[in-house]
């Protein structure tokens, strides 16, 4: 499986703090998804046009089958992960941000303020992770049969 790993922080990007979320996750992707992964890492800031570009480019021209966002998906102005993704797919999959709000909720009551979405470009899953390491397992684990289950019909293999 050939996934992009898109972090977005204008902190992280600008090399003020490292960023801790795109290695985590690979590390939770290998352990939940698909132990041999290949990952193409972006770490990008909080800029629409740019993470639009990027997505467009791992789906089409790297023809990865699933792409990870982290970060951009809370409140504030710079958070515009959600609009970058919802401006370059063809089907958007909100059940997924629903599942990782509900999941995250009991033990991140803010949980609520993210925006996360998912959707389908092609024949790549797009989807937006948290932006807080802690938070990428609590997600990536009750998401994994729909994952797997909407890669194998982006592959035809249903």
């Amino acid at each position: 499986m050939k996934i992009g790993r898109v972090t977005l922080s204008d902190r992280a990007s600008a090399g003020i703090y490292e960023d801790l979320s795109g290695p985590e996750i690979e590390r939770i992707t290998r352990e939940v998804l698909d132990p041999s992964a290949e990952f193409v890492a972006r770490l990008l800031p909080d800029d629409q046009s740019l993470i639009e570009k990027t997505l467009v480019d791992l789906a089409d021209q790297e023809h990865c089958d699933l792409i990870l966002t982290t970060g951009g998906t809370g409140p504030t102005p710079r958070d515009v992960t959600p609009e970058a993704t919802r401006a370059v797919i063809e089907k958007e999959l909100p059940g997924f941000g629903e599942v990782m709000r509900a999941a995250s909720f009991s033990d991140v009551p803010t949980a609520i303020l993210s925006r996360a979405t998912a959707g389908i470009r092609g024949s790549c899953l797009i989807l937006n992770l948290p932006g807080n390491p802690r938070s990428i397992l609590k997600c990536m684990r009750p998401l994994r049969p729909a994952i797997m289950e909407c890669i194998r019909h982006l592959r035809h293999e249903t």
